[in-house]
């Protein structure tokens, strides 16, 4: 028997039409954006369905979208193939994702999560105003080259590793005069190609307070649970039962690095050897492809 495991995307995957057809053709997806509206106060379908892509991107909008649009896709997957549900034992998701994975899990209500994500975008939106500061994708080199590239650069800004993503696909974040070196120094170490990312800051270093602060306040007023099946934490690659951990790791995930990377040869390690890529974008998907070309990873899209 296939030991089955979800994963649900981050930000940057929303893209202007996702859940149209969903939205259509599941009373499930359309009742989601229904309590949607009502816990966000806006019209999240219309923005989902219609745009504009510049409001979509915006962190406070982008994060709850991507959250409701991946467990449209996860209601999609119910209709069509309820026994791979049921026989999920693990999950994970990246960053935003991890909220998406732990309502799946059953940690979170869908309207408590959404609350959460909601205000967690808030948060790091105006964290991000708060200093220029942004994240590139550094392709190419290995965790001890970014980490010389890092000490190059720190002489011109604050920069720090965000994302450990998989072999040679490391995300690295920091003030905008920092990432401005970034480029030259990374082709000098070897790098194969470096990429600006379209974010709003410095997403999962210090320069993230006190959205992590305000984040806190959020998670202790609405109840937590220990999730049904284990869930991998982005902050030390572990899953968790006791909620008040839980708490803790979703407060410093905004502050420390993603350790996807090592999440997923985790799962493999415990055995998870079939994959679900549930919701808008196949980052994840082509991520694992990566780390280990063996196990299969199906896309369920929200399409």
């Amino acid at each position: 028997m296939s030991k089955i495991a979800f994963l649900f995307p981050g930000q940057g995957a929303q893209a202007v039409g996702m859940c149209r057809e969903l939205d259509q053709e599941l009373p499930a997806v359309k009742d989601l954006f229904d309590r949607a509206a009502e816990v966000l106060g806006i019209d999240l379908r219309k923005l989902c369905l219609e745009g504009p892509a510049e409001a979509l991107e915006a962190t406070d909008v982008s994060q709850p979208a991507i959250f409701v649009a991946s467990l449209a896709a996860l209601e999609s997957l119910k209709a069509t193939s309820p026994d791979v549900v049921a026989a999920c034992q693990g999950a994970a998701g990246l960053s935003l994702g991890e909220y998406t994975a732990l309502t799946f899990a059953g940690a979170l209500d869908f309207e408590a999560g959404l609350e959460v994500v909601r205000r967690r975008g808030q948060a790091m939106q105006a964290a991000s105003l708060a200093s220029p500061s942004g994240m590139v994708s550094v392709l190419g080199l290995d965790e001890a080259k970014v980490d010389e590239l890092c000490a190059r650069v720190a002489p011109h800004g604050r920069i720090w590793k965000a994302n450990m993503l998989g072999p040679g696909n490391i995300v690295v974040s920091g003030d905008a005069e920092a990432l401005g070196h970034v480029e030259p120094i990374a082709q000098e170490l070897g790098a194969m190609k470096v990429v600006r990312l379209a974010v709003a800051g410095a997403f999962h270093t210090p320069l993230m307070k006190p959205a992590d602060e305000q984040l806190a306040e959020v998670l202790n007023r609405v109840e937590v649970r220990a999730p049904r099946i284990p869930v991998y934490s982005n902050v030390d690659a572990s899953p968790h039962d006791d909620p008040g951990a839980i708490r803790e790791i979703l407060v410093t995930q905004v502050l420390q690095g993603v350790r996807w990377d090592e999440s997923m040869r985790r799962m493999i390690a415990d055995g998870f050897d079939t994959f679900y890529e549930i919701g808008p974008g196949r980052v994840l998907t082509g991520l694992l492809k990566r780390i280990d070309r063996k196990t299969p990873c199906t896309n369920v899209p929200a399409r």
